[in-house]
Order: C-alpha cells, then structure tokens, then sequence
C-alpha cells in the first residue's frame, strides 16, 4: 500500500463529527458562494416570464455581443491548443537555456491582473502614443477598439490553461514511447499523431474546455481594448455591464443566464471528462 493510501486510511480515523462538520461547512459555503448567486441570476432572468427573456435575447445588441463573444472564443481555442501543445512539448521534451524563465513568463497570465494586460495592449497599439503607432498608421491597421485587439486580449488571458494542463501529463508520462516510434523510423510528425496525441488528447480536450470557459467570460482585459462599441465590440459580458448601468435589470440578467448557461455546458464537459478518464486527469493535476 503506498503513501497515499496510508494518508487516505488515517484520515478515515478521524472522528465522524469532524469529517461532517468538515463536509457542511463545504457544502454550506459553496451553495452560498456558488449556487445561491446563480439561481437568482435564473430566478432574475425568467421573473418576467419566458417571453420577456427570449425577447431580451432577440435584441439586436445582444445578438451581436453573443456572435463576438463566439467569434472570440473560436479564434482563441484553436490557437491556444496548438501553441499551447507546442509550447508544453518544447518545455517537456528539449533543454535549453533560460527554461525557468518561459515557464515563469508562461505563469504570467494568472499574477496580472487582466486590466493591466488591458493597458498593456494600449501602450503597444495605441495609434496616438503606441510604441507601433507609426507602423499601424502606415498600414491602416486598427487593433484597439476593434476585433483584433479583443482577441488579442483575450489570448493573452487564457493562454496558459492548455499549457498548464499539458506540461504535467507530458512529464509523467515521459518520452519512451516516442524514442521508441523514433527508432523505428518514424518522422516527427508520425510520431506526434500517432503516439503523443493519443496520449495527451483528454489533457488536451480539458485544458480546451478551461480555456473556451475563460474566453467567454472574460472582462477585464476585453473592456479596456474594446471601446464599448455596441453592436461593434461590445462582447457578452461587456454587453451585461451596459444593460445593468442603465438598469435594465431584466435583460442584464437574461444576458447573464445565457452566459450561466454557457459556463454550465463548460462544468458538464468537464464532470464528464473526469468520470470518464479520472486517473489521467487526476495524475495532472496532482504535479500542478
């Protein structure tokens, strides 16, 4: 029996009274934290009726932010899965000089605050005092306060998710299968499609589902690149601020539900892909 199990075994000695109160607190401080905001923002939502809600939905404007916040998302998964499987293959499997450094910068994300990453945006891009602003004036090129600089914003917040969920599958794993494929001629390419993928690919799919789930919600970032535009580059969450500052209340929150709903979607995938491949999973985390 290993080390785990012994921890495990005493821990069940504790007496029952304590491993309860333990659980109701949990329980207790996550129905107030976690469930009880979100039934009101339902209870909100659909107070006025189910009609009142879809009709709030059907609003131009909230068209609109839905479609970006969608647009955002499909541009942001994508290039974070093959960045971020790049990036965690490199830092698994190579040694190079200033290693620590990547993984720090990698981490950078989680320590700033998405404001800042917001300014720092502004002080790269701004066509008045951007350190490119010559550059995108000679091209024409607009980045803040239209789509590009949103998705920029949002790449920068949620790039280490896929990484982070990589990098320690990939260490536990180790590289003996793919040596092996390599010795018996396969290209690099081959090899990654048919032995790496494979083995990272719920790591892989869990890390996507983290990243999609902060894509959609982001705020902080996205409202300082975006102008607050409506029907241009207002995203959902912007589009949310707006109606409650003007106390819209009842379409704010119908707004808010649509985006509860898409973050549920998000934890079913993810209760799923847990129950289905735990171990891999919990292997993972267990190295974060």
């Amino acid at each position: 029996m290993n080390r785990r199990d012994d921890l495990q075994r005493d821990l069940l000695r504790e007496p029952a009274w304590l491993r309860w109160t333990l659980i109701a607190l949990a329980v207790i401080v996550t129905a107030l934290l976690v469930l009880m905001p979100l039934l009101m923002v339902l209870g909100a939502a659909f107070g006025d009726g189910f009609q009142t809600w879809l009709a709030a939905l059907n609003e131009p404007y909230a068209v609109d932010a839905l479609k970006l916040t969608l647009f955002t998302a499909a541009i942001v998964i994508p290039v974070n899965a093959i960045f971020g499987t790049m990036t965690a293959w490199a830092v698994t499997r190579f040694e190079f000089r200033f290693k620590r450094v990547l993984l720090a910068l990698i981490d950078l994300p989680f320590a700033v605050s998405p404001v800042v990453a917001g300014l720092c945006l502004v002080l790269l891009f701004s066509t008045t005092h951007g350190w490119f602003a010559q550059l995108l004036e000679h091209y024409d090129i607009k980045i803040l306060f239209a789509r590009p600089g949103i998705v920029l914003a949002t790449l920068f917040i949620t790039f280490p998710f896929v990484v982070r969920e990589l990098i320690p599958l990939m260490q536990q794993q180790g590289a003996d299968e793919e040596l092996a494929a390599r010795s018996l001629g396969a290209s690099a390419w081959t090899m990654f499609r048919r032995v790496t993928l494979p083995n990272i690919k719920w790591g892989l799919l869990y890390g996507v589902l983290l990243c999609g789930a902060r894509a959609m919600g982001e705020f902080g970032a996205v409202s300082v690149v975006s102008g607050h535009i409506r029907g241009l580059t207002n995203t959902l969450p912007l589009h949310i601020e707006i109606l409650y500052n003007e106390f819209d209340s009842t379409a704010a929150f119908a707004a808010a539900s649509l985006l509860s709903g898409l973050a549920l979607i998000t934890l079913i995938l993810k209760f799923w892909l847990e129950a289905r491949h735990g171990d891999a999973l919990a292997q993972s985390h267990r190295r974060h």
